[in-house]
């Protein structure tokens, strides 16, 4: 407190006192308690009388006059145009990316808005949109669907291919590897697509890769893969997931925004299956809206449709 102010209040209680008021007497000021800004849990000479913070954060910044994105203001992000790809750079990576990373970030969010009402999380949301639920239940029961068998592969497929190439393995080895331990290869299939019928989503993801990253070794090594592996069957190609988590791998690690250690982390974090998660969103919210438009009465399974295989029961 100011000498002024103190002197100010000081010369009213004295006022109120003459005049026979019951005044209270100003409370001292007391000093703001000291946050220790540092990440470090152990206590420190320096730290020692500080609180410590309940929560840390280190993507965004509300605080001032105006939010910041990494360090970015958000004025600064319209006016570069930076984009979804180059705010998920932001936000998730802490960091401009390349031009080129940004965009390829904007393709596997296009590419994977959507893929038809007929697959799980599609029918999902369509079932409880059409059940009268809002539009967030709606979205959660359709995301909730992602897994292994579904849009969740792309933290596997990129596990599975960066490890079997850095460890040094050949295309053969790695698939007599996957087949002594039982696993099925994640990015490595698909239901309807085949090398007669490709997935253009594929195609195009490729021929980005190709044509704008620095080098390509982990989608080379899935390729190779996907080489034998059609061989036995010819819906075993690469699928978009893999495709997708080859090349995102070969993106982080040549890129030249981050370290090995970085990369290797960022994957490892789960960003890839957040990729999927957010663009399918977008086709899962598209669904919703689709079925609330057309006034869509609560869906029933037709019975005709369903196999009924109950034990024979002696009553």
């Amino acid at each position: 407190m100011s000498n002024r102010a103190e002197n100010n209040i000081m010369a009213q209680h004295a006022t109120a006192s003459a005049e026979g008021r019951d005044v209270k007497r100003p409370v001292a000021e007391v000093p703001p308690r000291r946050i220790h800004h540092g990440l470090s849990s152990g206590p420190s000479s320096s730290a020692s009388s500080a609180i410590q913070p309940t929560s840390i954060s280190t993507i965004s910044d509300d605080r001032g006059e105006e939010l910041l994105y990494a360090g970015l203001p958000i004025s600064e992000v319209v006016q570069r145009d930076v984009g979804v790809g180059g705010v998920v750079s932001l936000l998730w990576f802490k960091r401009r990316l390349p031009e080129y990373a940004s965009r390829f970030i904007d393709i596997v969010l296009v590419i994977t808005a959507d893929h038809g009402p007929a697959v799980a999380g599609a029918h999902n949301t369509i079932v409880a949109a059409r059940a009268g639920k809002d539009l967030v239940s709606s979205l959660a029961s359709g995301l909730l669907t992602i897994g292994p068998r579904f849009g969740g592969a792309l933290d596997g497929a990129a596990a599975a291919f960066s490890t079997a190439i850095d460890e040094g393995f050949t295309p053969a080895e790695f698939i007599e590897d996957m087949r002594r331990q039982r696993k099925l290869i994640p990015g490595i299939g698909h239901k309807v697509k085949s090398v007669h019928n490709p997935d253009k989503r594929v195609e195009l993801v490729k021929a980005f890769a190709k044509e704008h990253f620095r080098e390509t070794p982990v989608l080379d090594f899935a390729l190779q893969v996907e080489a034998l592996t059609v061989k036995k069957k010819a819906n075993l190609i690469l699928n978009v997931d893999g495709c997708i988590a080859a090349c995102f791998v070969d993106l982080l690690r040549s890129c030249g925004a981050f370290t090995r250690e970085e990369a290797d982390n960022s994957i490892a974090q789960g960003c890839l299956n957040g990729l999927f998660v957010l663009g399918r969103s977008i086709g899962l919210m598209g669904h919703f809206l689709d079925q609330k438009r057309l006034k869509q009465g609560l869906y029933r399974h037709p019975t005709d449709d369903i196999s009924y295989v109950l034990p024979d029961v002696d009553v």
